[in-house]
This record gives C-alpha cells, sequence and structure tokens, in this order.
C-alpha cells in the first residue's frame, strides 16, 4: 500500500491521470456482464427461453451453452439501434478527443435510458424513486440509473414470466390429456412425462415453435 501511494505523490500528472483512466476502464470491463444482463434486452430473452426447455421437460435440450449463446447474439440484435447511437454520440467523439469523460459518460447513458424507459413499468420506476427520496423526474435523462436499472430489471423479469406462462399452457394440456388417458387404461406407473415428451416435442416442431418464439421476443421490444 505504501508503495502504490509513494508512485502517485512521485508520478507527474499526466501518469496519475493515465493510472486513473485505466482502474476506471478496468472497473468497467469488471461490470460488464452485469450491464449487459441487466441494461439490455437479455434478461426477457433468457428467461423465456429457459421457460421454453422447462416447458418441453428436454431437460438440458438445448445446452446452457446455446440459450445463452443465442440470447447474446438475440440481444445484440435488439440492442444493436442503441450501440449505434452510444457510439456516434458518445464513443467516437470520445476518441477524436471532442469531449473529456465525463461528458462521454452523459451520453452514453442517454440512448441506454430511452430503452429502458420505454420497457419500464411506472409503478416498478416509481417504487425505487420514492424510496430513494429522489424527486419526480421532468423527462428521461433526469431519471437515475440507479433507479431505472433495478425497475428496468423488475419489469423485465415480470415481462418475460408472462410469456413463459402463455407457453407453458399448450403443454401443459398435453400432460394432463396424457396423464387421463394412462388413467383410463390402468397405467398408473407408467410416468405421463415419459409420453408425452415426444407429442409435446412433435406438436413445437409442426408449429415451428422457434421461429414463434423469437418472432414474439423481437415483437415484444
Amino acid at each position: 500500500m505504501n508503495e502504490f501511494m509513494e508512485f502517485f505523490n512521485g508520478s507527474s500528472p499526466d501518469t496519475v491521470s493515465t493510472s486513473v483512466k485505466l482502474f476506471l476502464l478496468l472497473t468497467v470491463l469488471s461490470l460488464a456482464p452485469s450491464i449487459l444482463i441487466l441494461m439490455t434486452s437479455f434478461t426477457r430473452i433468457i428467461i423465456v427461453l429457459s421457460f421454453v426447455r422447462t416447458s418441453l421437460a428436454t431437460q438440458s435440450m438445448p445446452p446452457n451453452q446455446v440459450l445463452i449463446g443465442l440470447a447474446l447474439f438475440l440481444t445484440f440484435f435488439i440492442m444493436a439501434p442503441t450501440f449505434q447511437e452510444v457510439n456516434d454520440q458518445a464513443l467516437t467523439p470520445l476518441f477524436n478527443e471532442e469531449i473529456n469523460l465525463e461528458q462521454a459518460y452523459e451520453k452514453a447513458a442517454v440512448p441506454f435510458k430511452d430503452f429502458m424507459s420505454e420497457h419500464t413499468r411506472q409503478k416498478d420506476l416509481e417504487l425505487f424513486l420514492n424510496y430513494s427520496g429522489a424527486k419526480a423526474p421532468e423527462s428521461v435523462e433526469d431519471i437515475p440509473l440507479t433507479a431505472l436499472v433495478p425497475a428496468f430489471a423488475l419489469s423485465e423479469i415480470k415481462t418475460a414470466f408472462q410469456i413463459g406462462f402463455m407457453i407453458f399452457i399448450p403443454f401443459l394440456v398435453i400432460d394432463m390429456v396424457v396423464a387421463s388417458v394412462l388413467m383410463s387404461m390402468g397405467m398408473m406407473m407408467l410416468p405421463p412425462v415419459m409420453i408425452s415428451l415426444p407429442f409435446k416435442i412433435l406438436l413445437f416442431v409442426l408449429v415451428d415453435g422457434w421461429y414463434l418464439v423469437m418472432k414474439s421476443l423481437l415483437q415484444s421490444f
């Protein structure tokens, strides 16, 4: 610790500034996964895809790596306009030394605030604003990220569960029909899930289920 302080005390202002920028950059990179999960469409997508796999009762099919990879690329596709706006308004001027780091942060936050505010319930946002004692914001730019991010995540989770519930219904009906048929035939020792699994997969394939799920996710944004 003493050597660390001696380094800063004996260094020039330019060296200290570079060290601070490097430290901030490493901090941002370490928080990048959390930013990706909580400030983009990733949360809703991965929850819905997990609901699809659970409703099919295929256990680990598709594997977690496939679901996460699909969710990531679908997130990049949905968030492309937002990322492009951040690049045009914040990153490019920063790299060209037209604005400083603080101005770049403020400009980069605006596109994310616009995206999150469109998909955040007012009830969820008011919960965190009231708890923090913050004043009612006059515009989207005035909403603090400390309140908007958890409110957006909460709204995304609820929306994802609503979509997941609708996905569960047809597969639940198949399970109930198969269980009733097995009970009427006296085959109570035979697991209904084992018999209903091929029918659920067949139904999902016939209606082009993955296409419908992707279409529903895209239209929800």
